[in-house]
C-alpha cells in the first residue's frame, strides 16, 4: 500500500493536534509550533553552514530539544500528560551553563553585533529573531492558559539569548573583522 503525506485534511484550513483535536490552521497553538518548526529549521541551515564542530553540536542538540517543545505546544493541555518527554528546568539549566561558558570569552559582550558577517552567523541570527517570535507566541498561549508549563518560555527565553552568545562566538573564533558595532 502507498502511503502518502498528501491527506487534503487541510485544504479547508483545518489541522490536527497531536492526539487528534481538530482546530483552524490559525489556531495559537498551530502558530506556536508552527514558529517551533520554522526555528529548527534555521537552526539546520544554520548547523549546515556552520565550519565550527562544537557549535554544530551544540545547534544538533538544540534542533533536537525544539523538537520536545514543539510536541508540548502541539498537545491539547488536557493530553499533556501522555507526552514522552516535556521541557524542563534542566533543559534550561543547560542552557543557561552554555552562555555562561560563553560570556567568558573576552570582548565578547562589549558591543552589539551586525548579523550578516558570516553565512553560519547570520543564519544563527536569524535562528534567534525566530526564537524571540516563538517565545511571544508561547507567551500569548500562557496567558491563554494553554501552557501550564511555564518553563517553555523560559527556555525559549535562553535559547535566544543562547544563539546571540554563538552566532558571536563563531565571528570572534574567526576573527571576523566588524562581528561588532564599533
Amino acid at each position: 500500500m502507498h502511503r502518502s503525506i498528501v491527506t487534503k485534511a487541510g485544504d479547508a484550513g483545518r489541522t490536527r493536534l497531536i492526539y487528534g483535536e481538530n482546530v483552524s490552521k490559525a489556531d495559537l497553538q498551530v502558530e506556536a509550533y508552527g514558529t517551533i518548526d520554522e526555528l529548527n529549521s534555521f537552526m539546520g541551515l544554520a548547523r549546515a553552514l556552520c565550519e565550527s564542530a562544537p557549535i554544530r553540536s551544540t545547534l544538533e542538540q538544540l534542533q533536537r530539544e525544539t523538537f520536545i517543545v514543539g510536541a508540548e505546544l502541539a498537545t491539547p493541555v488536557k493530553n499533556l500528560h501522555k507526552l514522552k518527554a516535556r521541557v524542563t528546568a534542566e533543559m534550561t539549566q543547560a542552557l543557561e551553563a552554555h552562555v555562561a561558558e560563553i560570556e567568558q570569552l573576552p570582548g565578547l559582550l562589549d558591543d552589539w553585533a551586525l548579523p550578516g558577517a558570516t553565512q553560519a552567523g547570520a543564519a544563527i541570527d536569524v535562528a534567534r529573531t525566530v526564537a524571540r517570535r516563538a517565545e511571544r507566541c508561547v507567551v500569548r498561549l500562557s496567558d491563554a492558559a494553554l501552557v501550564p508549563n511555564t518553563e517553555v518560555v523560559r527556555y525559549l527565553n535562553r535559547l535566544s539569548d543562547l544563539l546571540w552568545l554563538l552566532g558571536r562566538r563563531y565571528e570572534i573564533e574567526r576573527q571576523v573583522n566588524g562581528a561588532l558595532l564599533k
